[in-house]
């Protein structure tokens, strides 16, 4: 009789085991069948890895550039609306020391918005000058740097230098070290010379045709502003993921608490901000799951094909097992091990050939894209091990979870039929 519960050997295990390495059965008909559930499993594997790989690579790329823009929080006055001709606060607004000191924001710096026109010989082009101050935190524009310099702020003196994206450089024939000029359309109309210190490019086309960066006092003096007046604030947390969280502390540490010339304060995040972009992205997640699903369902598919096949070829040893005391949950044991060992396999090819294909793609950027619909000019990999270690726990779970129903097959053999047929 099979004993299941033997301290020394698993019996199921080894039968397994010696099914799986059985080099007769290579020349059974199951050998085909096998190999395709086999190959069923890689591919979706494979798929499933490359998907979630370029979906989370891709969400995080763009909501990156985004915030790279404007913080993922920003602090406004009240009576701002969506425009870029804002109205301004006072920037020694009292709460401004403690937000500094709570957990989980990173940096905070104060901006101002203008839109103007510049014009050239032949071109003109309509933008916006994001007027900063020397508390600003480069590191995003010098990740997208592609040419020149980023300029230097001091107290003393107004820069007269401005960031540029190539998009418009190549619009307006311009480069890095000419002049520019650039008109407000206001009562009296303005206009202000610029030098160009550097070219950038983000890739998110909708913003580099429209952001060009300057000094802050600029922005003050044509709005007779006073130098502590400024659009708002923008606000870098450490973590995406507690945006709601933050933004809701932001909002309890401001409430009720106007800056120094009454003017209320107005907390928005990104996702307010920019609700069609990430209303964009989110739909991702629903692609992702159906995707997931999809393979799920064919591995399963291949693999209850392959179980069949095998145990149909197998009935003479079912009978024998069943004749030497062997119990249906005993020879279901058996035959879900095998199945686990063809999975595993199919889970290693699937890996090796998901992986590859990422890392080709991260090193060669193979795969292009058209920026002006992806905001990105190659597919983005992100190689997210923990996603990888779930979705191959996940298949190998759920497989033999579809599994369990056609292995009930084998309570209906009889050892009497199997054995006296054979």
């Amino acid at each position: 009789m099979l004993n299941t519960h033997s301290n020394d050997l698993n019996n199921e295990y080894f039968i397994a085991r010696r099914l799986v390495n059985d080099k007769e059965s290579s020349r059974k008909i199951s050998r085909s069948i096998v190999r395709i559930a086999v190959f069923g499993i890689s591919l979706g594997l494979a798929v499933m890895i490359i998907t979630v790989a370029v979906v989370t690579a891709f969400k995080q790329e763009i909501r990156n550039k985004v915030i790279g823009f404007g913080g993922e929080i920003q602090l406004l006055n009240f009576d701002s609306n969506s425009s870029y001709e804002t109205r301004p606060i006072n920037k020694n607004i009292q709460f401004i020391d403690e937000l500094r000191k709570t957990e989980g924001i990173k940096h905070i710096q104060v901006f101002a918005t203008k839109p103007g026109i510049i014009k050239t010989a032949n071109e003109i082009q309509g933008i916006v000058v994001k007027g900063i101050g020397p508390d600003f935190d480069w590191t995003f524009f010098k990740q997208n740097l592609k040419e020149g310099n980023i300029f230097s702020l001091n107290d003393s003196i107004t820069s007269n230098s401005i960031l540029l994206s190539v998009k418009n450089a190549k619009l307006l024939h311009l480069k890095t070290g000419d002049d520019l000029i650039m008109y407000f359309v206001q009562d009296p109309p303005r206009m202000r010379k610029f030098k160009i210190s550097g070219l950038y490019e983000s890739g998110l086309e909708e913003f580099d045709k429209t952001i060009a960066v300057a000094d802050i006092r600029h922005i003050q003096k044509l709005n007779n502003w006073g130098r502590d007046s400024v659009s708002g604030y923008e606000i870098f947390i450490k973590d995406f993921d507690k945006l709601d969280a933050i933004t809701y502390q932001v909002k309890l540490i401001s409430s009720n608490k106007p800056d120094e010339e009454g003017n209320m304060i107005k907390v928005m995040d990104i996702r307010t901000k920019y609700p069609q972009i990430f209303d964009w992205l989110n739909l991702f997640n629903m692609n992702v799951t159906i995707i997931i699903i999809l393979m799920l369902a064919v591995a399963g598919i291949n693999m209850i094909s392959g179980l069949l096949v095998i145990i149909l070829e197998r009935t003479n040893m079912i009978g024998i097992l069943k004749a030497l005391g062997a119990t249906n949950i005993n020879i279901r044991k058996i035959f879900l091990y095998l199945s686990g060992f063809l999975i595993l396999r199919g889970l290693l090819w699937g890996n090796i050939i998901g992986l590859t294909i990422c890392i080709l793609q991260k090193t060669f950027h193979i795969l292009k894209l058209d920026p002006s619909a992806y905001f990105l000019s190659t597919v983005p990999i992100n190689f997210e091990f923990f996603y990888f270690l779930l979705l191959n726990i996940g298949t190998l779970l759920s497989v033999l979870l579809i599994l369990l129903l056609p292995s009930y097959i084998i309570s209906r053999i009889s050892p009497e039929k199997t054995i006296r047929y054979n």
